[in-house]
């Protein structure tokens, strides 16, 4: 199955206020051109260092996602272009990327991910941790980074049941802090296993890969 068509069945699938991210970690530029053929213009990337190197030589009109966990020393490399950062899981990112993105007099926006998994292997903090940074003076002061919203990742499990127990939690999260914030409206949750559930469950931005491009080669 080509990746085009994988992609619009995929769309012609969701909903059309959920935004679908093309997860092209690992993958070449020629399949990220053939979905961006199709129309496709939102990419998701895990590596800073590959996004970077894809958006030099891609069209300037995709948006980049950054969808893995940031390392800070990396942020400078993609705060010229990135369009929305997943993965923000403390104050002292969020500061690096403030940094960074003034060099650029851009605002970057970002998400604070929860985690809402049980598996130790999971990245995120908890709401407490979410809370605090949101109504800290440092994050106040910013004016290059805007919190927008919210990520998690479900427990890898087949039980339906605890996935939507994971996802209801963060939706419940999140309209408690967009009840406060008026900059939240994105809650990125749902990947390839698990989005449909993810959708019944107030997702706005679900991260498609494997379903789009095939299994990934990591060698």
């Amino acid at each position: 199955m080509r990746i085009s068509e994988n992609i619009k069945r995929k769309k012609a699938e969701i909903p059309e206020e959920v935004t679908l991210v093309a997860i092209s970690k690992t993958k070449p530029e020629s399949d990220i051109l053939e979905a961006y053929n199709t129309g496709h213009r939102v990419f998701g990337e895990n590596k800073i260092q590959e996004m970077t190197e894809k958006w030099e030589q891609l069209p300037k009109d995709i948006k980049w996602h950054m969808v893995g966990h940031v390392q800070r020393n990396k942020v400078k490399y993609m705060a010229e272009f990135v369009d929305l950062i997943h993965a923000v899981d403390s104050l002292k990112l969020l500061k690096e990327i403030e940094k960074q993105a003034e060099k650029y007099n851009r605002t970057i926006p970002c998400l604070l991910q929860i985690k809402i998994a049980e598996e130790d292997t999971k990245y995120g903090i908890d709401v407490d941790e979410a809370k605090s940074i949101l109504q800290s003076d440092a994050y106040r002061k910013m004016s290059h980074v805007k919190i927008v919203g919210l990520m998690g990742m479900a427990t890898l499990t087949e039980k339906e049941e605890k996935i939507r127990k994971e996802f209801s939690f963060l939706k419940t999260t999140f309209e408690e802090l967009k009840s406060r914030y008026d900059s939240f409206t994105t809650l990125s949750m749902g990947m390839s296993g698990d989005y449909k559930i993810a959708i019944e469950c107030g997702s706005t931005i679900i991260r498609v890969g494997s379903s789009i491009f095939g299994e990934r080669n990591y060698n």
